[in-house]
Parts: structure tokens; sequence; C-alpha cells
């Protein structure tokens, strides 16, 4: 088996080196491998430092995103991906890369399921400088969507989860924007009853740049993408 790891770059040219040395233990631990970044029309150095590192690494990729936009970004990364598998990780590093080698590890393991959705919030989790107001919101939000669709999953607007490369293709057109993609993409898994298995998952924070996550700014557009997603639910149903 085989995975993509696809990470979103915009202006992190404070952050690359550290990533990629990060990303250096899935060598040792997956045989077949590739690491693609999608240049979302950074104005710093970003593209130019990872395609240098690319060059000396053929399992690291470089694209710029088609169109500007982190919905775009996830799109083209997943369009881009030679693999069975793809994991969506952030460049900030504030996700545990021992994860993603246990997300590769469980999803190969049990064949029947479509993805891993990794929780920051189950007993097993550990969470370190995590802002409080926008914890807060973070659990209000998702408290909501969990009573919207009945779920017992407590994460979903967590970017970094692990998915067959033909399910994410059956989910198209994918219709968001920015962060939202990430909600909108966990809940058409569960309205096309996609199987998924729930893990415990490790959240540390950025250490270097600053956050591109605007709460301000965001907040309709994971109102819309949940709405959005509630009426599809409910068209599928009524299908059957």
């Amino acid at each position: 088996m085989s995975i993509s790891v696809i990470i979103p770059v915009f202006n992190e040219e404070k952050q690359i080196f550290s990533t990629l040395k990060k990303l250096k233990f899935i060598k040792k631990k997956i045989k077949k491998y590739e690491i693609i970044f999608i240049d979302d029309f950074s104005t710093d150095k970003s593209f130019f430092l990872i395609k240098k590192h690319a060059t000396k690494n053929n399992h690291i990729k470089i694209f710029r995103n088609r169109k500007k936009g982190l919905g775009s970004a996830i799109e083209t990364g997943i369009k881009k991906s030679k693999n069975y598998y793809i994991c969506f990780f952030m460049c900030d590093l504030s996700d545990d890369i021992r994860d993603l080698i246990k997300y590769y590890n469980i999803i190969k393991k049990y064949n029947k399921i479509d993805a891993v959705f990794g929780s920051r919030f189950l007993k097993n989790s550990k969470i370190n400088n995590y802002p409080i107001i926008k914890l807060l919101l973070n659990r209000f939000a998702n408290n909501i969507i969990r009573l919207c669709y009945f779920s017992k999953y407590n994460d979903f607007t967590n970017a970094f989860k692990i998915y067959k490369k033909n399910t994410l293709l059956k989910l198209f057109p994918l219709i968001s924007e920015s962060f939202n993609i990430f909600l909108e993409i966990p809940l058409k898994i569960i309205n096309r009853k996609y199987n998924y298995k729930i893990i415990p998952i490790n959240w540390y924070g950025r250490k270097k740049g600053n956050s591109k996550f605007n709460i301000e700014e965001l907040g309709s557009m994971y109102i819309f993408t949940l709405l959005y997603c509630l009426i599809e639910k409910i068209l599928l149903m009524k299908k059957k």
C-alpha cells in the first residue's frame, strides 16, 4: 500500500525547514509514500525553499495552487496524488507525525474502512498550547455538529485525517473555499455512509509563524457548510 501526505502552504518560510525535518520520520515507517506540498499563492520564499528541497528528494513534490484558497489547495492535492491513501497534514506541525503513522497502519489493517478520524478530545488524547477562546469555540461548534448528525465523533473541524483516495474522489465536487473544507469532507463521508474509525490523537499548537485561521471570517463559512451537508444528507435519504 502507499500514501500521499498533502500539505497546503501559505507563507510558511519560517516553518518549512522544521516541517521537512520532522517529515523524515515517515521514511522510517512507510516504504511507498509521497509528500505533496500545494503552495497557495505564497508571497514569501515558501515555494522556492520547498522546490529546492524537492530536487534532492524524489519523495517530495511541490505544486502551485490553481485557484487561491485552502479548499482549492486540498482539491489540487487530491488530484495530484498518485497513491492509495491520502492524509491531510498541516505545515505548522501542530499535529503529531506519529499519529500519521498510526492512521496509516489502522486504515491498512481494516481494509473495509474508508477513513480514520482522529480526535483531540478523547481520553487518551493530548493537547498543548490551544488558545482558550479558540478552544471554547471549537468545542461549541463541534458539539452543535454532533447534535445535528447524532454522531459520537467530536472533532469534525480538525484537518488531520486519512482517507482512501478513491473515496475522496467520490465526494467531488468539493465546494468549500477555506478551512471549512475540513468539515465538508468528513460530513460527506457520513452522508454517504462510508465506513470510518475514530481514534485519539495529539495536538501541540504552532511554534513558528502565524496561524492563518481567522475565526471571525470563517464562522459563516462553517455554518454554510453544515447546512449544505445537512441538506445533502436529507436528499440522499429521500432517494433511498
